[in-house]
């Protein structure tokens, strides 16, 4: 749900780019970025091991992505974090399926 969400904003703060809408960019933007830093808080970074070092890893460079879109109305930006974020679901999304067809 959280990555759900990142991705929201992330088009939300797309679509405020494009119609020069720059306090909702900003604002979709800082949302994305919080949800980000959840994400990476979330981490297990004894239990994870390799695993959850990489993502932190990618979790701290979507932030900086997100903050540098940010600062610059990139959409190009936008788009590579949703690309990141999208493929970290499906992941999670196979792994939960593939759990539960365990069950």
């Amino acid at each position: 749900m959280l990555m759900e969400g990142a991705l929201a904003k992330i088009a939300s703060a797309k679509g405020g780019i494009q119609r020069n809408a720059i306090a909702e960019k900003c604002k979709d933007i800082g949302s994305a970025i919080s949800i980000v830093k959840g994400l990476r808080m979330s981490l297990d970074m004894e239990k994870g091991g390799e695993i959850a070092t990489n993502l932190d890893d990618l979790y701290d460079y979507m932030e900086r992505k997100l903050l540098e879109a940010s600062r610059t109305s990139d959409v190009v930006l936008l788009d590579e974090v949703s690309a990141l974020l999208r493929e970290i679901k499906m992941a999670w999304d196979a792994i939960a399926g593939h759990e539960a067809a365990q069950s």
